[in-house]
């Protein structure tokens, strides 16, 4: 899974960004000090897997990731090659999903590209130029489907849901707004639009708003409301408290969240939401293997059949699938090992129509 950290110039990508991956990006106080796209990769939290490992002490230890890529302040006028623009969306292209930094708090000592702080504005100014190169592509595509349907009639229902999501984009709605069926939808993956990602909105808020009720900060109130409007998801964060937190140790972390969040725990750090949030985003979920030689988290998609699920560890496992060996997580724990779970009962044989659940501690039986 790869997600895109998009938004204006000195909203915080950066800044976030660093602290997701530690990875050192550049982040000056003045507009495209990111030219090319950092790239991180991060562990998705589960408590499931840490617990997992107590138990069999294994020689690896495999959470499931995420790919962040920072990618440049997009600024008005990028759909038409403005700062970079081109180079920017094309990169944007490249991701699953897009996490929307806006910023939520005044002040003057970080320069705003637009002088004033307005996260709508910020995120509409973006949206727009996602959506204005949106048009080039399915101007193309409408064009390109309209000669070949001189001899293709079966093109049409295609031809239909473009022009009816073309029409939308031409009145400033995004693909991913498109009142659509989960049939036409699939017309839209073929051209890749950017603005069909889905999406979070990350509010980059101040410490007081951390510690009080994020919605009584009118900036993240009126976000909320957008992201809502729009559909998409939205958290609270502060990059600069987050970039902190990831320089201290464990036992320091918590000290300094037990006073920042009111002792929410480390797992709920506005990282670890955001991480969360944007494996859900995708509709994801992990199924589980556990042994001495490997406690691993697997990433499928949520409706995954046991022989895909099967296929993501090895094709052999797919292709010579016999059945899954399966236990849920919490009776697995309650016996304290795979066999003695076994032993109670507690291991179900599944066989090919099973839709793995997320938490499914597995082990697959195939033969080729």
């Amino acid at each position: 899974m790869k997600l895109g950290i998009v938004g204006l110039p000195n909203v915080g990508k950066s800044t976030l960004f660093n602290a997701l991956t530690k990875a050192g990006a550049e982040a000056a106080n003045y507009a495209f000090c990111t030219i090319n796209p950092n790239i991180g990769v991060v562990p998705v939290p589960d408590k499931r897997l840490d617990e997992l490992a107590k138990i069999y002490n294994p020689e690896k230890y495999t959470p499931a990731t995420v790919e962040f890529v920072d990618i440049a302040g997009l600024v008005r006028g990028a759909s038409k090659g403005e700062g970079l623009g081109n180079k920017f969306l094309s990169h944007i292209r490249e991701v699953d999903a897009i996490v929307h930094i806006v910023r939520c708090f005044e002040g003057t000592d970080i320069i705003h590209v637009e002088n004033t702080v307005d996260p709508v504005r910020d995120a509409d100014t973006v949206n727009t130029e996602l959506i204005l190169s949106d048009i080039e592509v399915m101007e193309r595509r409408i064009d390109r489907i309209k000669k070949q349907m001189k001899g293709d009639t079966n093109l049409k229902s295609e031809l239909e849901v473009l022009e009816k999501v073309y029409d939308g984009l031409n009145r400033g709605i995004s693909a991913r707004e498109a009142d659509l069926t989960e049939d036409e939808r699939k017309y839209l993956k073929e051209v890749s639009l950017l603005s069909a990602k889905p999406v979070i909105y990350a509010a980059n808020v101040n410490e007081d708003t951390l510690r009080g009720d994020p919605k009584s900060n009118k900036l993240y109130a009126v976000m909320a409301e957008k992201a809502e409007k729009e559909k998409a998801g939205i958290i609270a964060v502060c990059a600069q408290i987050e970039a902190e937190l990831s320089e201290l140790d464990d036992e320091e972390r918590r000290l300094y969240l037990e006073d920042i969040y009111g002792g929410m725990g480390l797992e709920d750090t506005g990282l670890n939401r955001l991480i969360r949030s944007s494996y859900d985003l995708l509709g994801l979920i992990s199924f589980l293997t556990a042994g001495p030689k490997e406690v691993r988290a697997w990433t499928i998609t949520k409706g995954t059949k046991a022989p895909g699920a099967a296929g993501k560890i090895h094709t052999d496992f797919e292709r010579g699938f016999i059945r899954a060996e399966i236990v849920y997580y919490d009776d697995l724990m309650v016996k304290g090992s795979f066999n003695a779970a076994k032993e109670a009962g507690l291991v179900r044989s599944e066989g090919r129509d099973y839709i793995m659940k997320d938490g499914d501690v597995v082990l697959f039986r195939f033969n080729v």
